[in-house]
């Protein structure tokens, strides 16, 4: 069956219908297949019969141009209904069958999707980095397009001796020319190599489709169901095809030893700023433990500090409240002599000592809660090392716990250690801090052997 079939029948009164199981547009014809006026002359009383999907477009010319009566299916009735509006006035009721009308009849498919294969004959492709070397291409593939608008598509065509062969001819060449267009500018416009194109068969379809698509709706009223692009395939066997393959495997050589040396730089570049980075980490790390140790200190010797000031006023103190004795107050002494015992003198000192006592006492509680550990600063971070011995890891260690076991003889030159920040384990006589650990715990050689 061909995809767009004709169907003849003769006679006068007759049964218009669409009996093609694959159609897009389909024109009934009750004569002999000539194109006459014969052809399309219709009698009131012939039945139309349109069935569901479909739509029967009844096309008359007229002076002023051609008109349209639409029939929707499913509808199965004769000519003699007012289902005919346009057909009725053009006519009147005064032929009342007795008379033939002129009108071409066309079926409209709204339901199935058409098929069409297309080819693409060979043509040029530059590649933009060997324009002297253009390789032939073709393509080939298939679409599916249906009417989804049949209003829209009459408004184009008209349908006035529409011939579906020579519409079919206008969607391949156009098909042609844009799957042409794309294949051609793909290289350039989206960097896709000459020598892949027949791998990347997806990439170029989804270029072309939403191009063809916008084309069948403006210029043929169709809707692009779907498009395939089956293939693309360069000449092989031309002498331009081997020499862009050559070239173009130069240019790929050079650019993966070009690449290959960037890579190289940048990642010598990140290893430096890894590096410079670590250590100015480590030394923020030593100011702070360092600034932490000194704040530390100095709150210590200011509370000592601050006692030693008070124990000195005090001493002064009693040392002057050791004489108040002493002190002749006006009343003269007891055994009439001077220098006597001044018990008035001796009350007073009493109770200033007993004052300072007390104030004492609270100094010296004061001190006690400032030199409270729960009051004191925590201690400055100490660094601690995992220690991994022909594989096996242990740890974490601090300082003191590593010279223990190098004190033990456990530690060697060829133990490797990590803490927080190294980027990667060490060996122990590479670490500065605990380089000494190995020099400080070496024995002693052997004494010589006795003579």
């Amino acid at each position: 069956m061909a995809l767009f079939g004709k169907k003849n029948e003769g006679g006068v009164l007759d049964v218009i219908r669409c009996d093609e199981p694959t159609y897009l547009v389909w024109k009934w014809r009750p004569g002999d297949g000539a194109a006459t006026r014969k052809e399309n002359a219709i009698r009131w009383g012939s039945s139309l019969r349109v069935k569901d999907g479909e739509v029967a477009v009844f096309v008359y010319k007229q002076e002023s141009g051609a008109v349209q009566d639409f029939i929707e299916g499913p509808f199965d009735d004769t000519l003699r209904t007012a289902n005919f509006p346009v057909l009725s006035n053009i006519l009147g009721m005064a032929y009342a069958g007795d008379s033939p009308f002129q009108a071409e009849v066309y079926f409209i498919n709204l339901a199935g999707n058409i098929k069409i294969d297309f080819r693409v004959p060979y043509f040029d492709v530059f590649d933009p980095r060997a324009l002297d070397f253009p390789v032939r291409m073709a393509a080939g593939g298939s679409l599916r397009m249906n009417i989804t608008d049949y209003r829209a598509f009459i408004r184009l065509h008209r349908l006035v001796n529409f011939e579906i062969s020579a519409f079919a001819d206008l969607v391949r060449d156009a098909v042609v020319r844009r799957v042409k267009q794309v294949v051609a500018n793909a290289p350039a416009e989206h960097g896709l190599p000459v020598l892949q194109l027949e791998r990347k068969l997806a990439e170029v379809n989804d270029l072309i489709t939403p191009q063809l698509s916008q084309v069948f709706q403006e210029q043929f009223g169709v809707n692009l169901h779907s498009f395939d692009l089956s293939s693309i395939e360069p000449n092989k066997d031309s002498e331009e095809y081997r020499q862009l393959r050559a070239v173009t495997a130069d240019l790929e050589t050079a650019m993966r030893q070009k690449q290959n040396e960037i890579n190289m730089r940048n990642l010598e570049a990140t290893q430096a700023i890894n590096a410079e980075n670590m250590s100015e980490t480590l030394r923020i790390q030593r100011e702070q433990a360092e600034r932490l140790a000194a704040l530390q200190t100095q709150q210590q010797y200011l509370g000592a500090h601050q006692i030693n000031q008070q124990t000195a006023v005090l001493t002064a103190a009693a040392e002057n409240l050791g004489s108040m004795g002493q002190v002749d107050l006006g009343g003269g002494s007891q055994g009439g002599g001077d220098g006597g015992l001044n018990p008035a003198g001796m009350m007073m000192g009493m109770a200033l000592g007993g004052a300072m006592g007390g104030q004492m006492a609270n100094m010296m509680g004061t001190m006690g809660q400032q030199m409270n550990p729960a009051n004191m600063p925590p201690p400055p971070p100490q660094a601690l090392y995992h220690v991994s011995v022909n594989g096996q890891n242990s740890g974490p260690f601090n300082m003191a716990q590593l010279q223990q076991l190098a004190a033990a003889g456990q530690l060697h030159a060829g133990v490797h250690v990590w803490k927080a920040g190294m980027s990667q384990w060490e060996l122990l006589a590479n670490v500065a801090e605990l380089a000494p650990l190995l020099q400080q715990f070496t024995p002693p050689p052997p004494p010589p052997p006795a003579p």
